[in-house]
């Protein structure tokens, strides 16, 4: 087994080595001068199991192009195995056509992967289940549905909790945190979108029952927060006691901190698929570690083993 990051994210990286007790396979890469990206390892990689991580973080193309490079690289250095590794697949949130003349983006991610010369697809609660059907090969599609709910669970007296999906799209995720967490019950808001206008959404009603309740909006992702802190808002006008937002992967684009700081939120439950800044850590934000679920991941893909069953049949 070999394990290699990019630049993206490397503590991440070193967290999993840590898991994996192997170490991080020594690499140099740097930028020209006109941003083309140079990658070399410094060890044969010949008839490796190689493991590549790198989140899509901003800048998102940058990072995606690295992690093309480094498998390409690894591919003419002979490994026996690819295996991309992306916590957060950039461009998922395009994997379907809205209007004419649109691309899906998300399919052409796959597919550059595949060109490569990757094998193999790991990723973290892809924002479609769809997208697993666009790679050509094996993708191990794990969930932080667990690690989330067994912290949301220790915090909260379950008997008062209601599961808020943010739209109607989401409900199948909010029954799956509900079946975990004891049968507590379940809203949703209902909003509207204009396909013309990203990152924006126009929070409507709270449907179901939230009155003195402790709600917990579950997202998958949290990009500039306009949804998920418009909802927090509708929760409380509607009755809520207390509201909690977890979602897996921490976007967190432009106005997306003050917004949540601003927000009359309680806690802020995210994973470390995403590099976060320390000047974009906020007093109410935890940042639960996604690292020994890769970890776990990797071994079984190494040992032929079974990804499946790290999700107690929640897979």
């Amino acid at each position: 087994m070999r394990l290699f990051t990019g630049r993206a994210y490397p503590e991440l990286a070193d967290e999993v080595a840590s898991e994996l007790g192997i170490p991080i396979t020594p690499t140099s890469a740097y930028d020209f001068a006109n941003g083309e990206i140079f990658v070399r390892f410094e060890e044969s990689v010949r008839g490796s199991d190689a493991f590549v991580i790198q989140s899509h973080s901003a800048p998102v193309n940058k990072q995606i192009m690295e992690q093309l490079i480094m498998v390409d690289a690894l591919k003419r250095a002979s490994a026996k195995r690819i295996t991309v590794v992306a916590p957060f697949y950039g461009y998922a949130r395009q994997d379907k056509k809205h209007r004419g003349r649109e691309p899906i983006s998300a399919r052409l991610m796959a597919d550059l992967f595949k060109t490569a010369g990757a094998d193999r697809l790991m990723c973290v609660d892809l924002h479609t289940s769809q997208i697993q059907g666009f790679f050509d090969g094996p993708v191990d599609h794990l969930f932080a549905l667990p690690l989330l709910t067994n912290y949301v669970g220790s915090k909260v007296d379950r008997k008062n909790l209601v599961i808020v999906s943010p739209d109607s799209g989401r409900v199948r995720v909010a029954e799956r945190w509900s079946d975990l967490l004891g049968g507590c019950s379940i809203a949703f808001i209902h909003k509207t979108r204009d396909p013309r206008i990203p990152n924006e959404s126009v929070a409507g009603k709270v449907v179901g029952d939230v009155k003195g309740m402790t709600c917990v909006v579950i997202d998958d992702m949290i990009d500039t927060a306009g949804t998920i802190t418009k909802a927090v808002d509708a929760l409380i006008e509607a009755g809520a006691k207390d509201v909690i937002i977890a979602a897996t992967h921490a976007v967190l684009s432009g106005p997306a901190i003050d917004r949540l700081k601003k927000s009359r939120v309680s806690e802020v439950v995210v994973t470390n698929t995403l590099p976060i800044a320390e000047e974009s850590r906020f007093d109410n934000l935890t940042v639960l570690s996604i690292a020994p679920l890769l970890a776990r991941a990797i071994k079984e893909v190494f040992e032929d083993g079974s990804v499946t069953s790290l999700f107690d049949g929640h897979s």
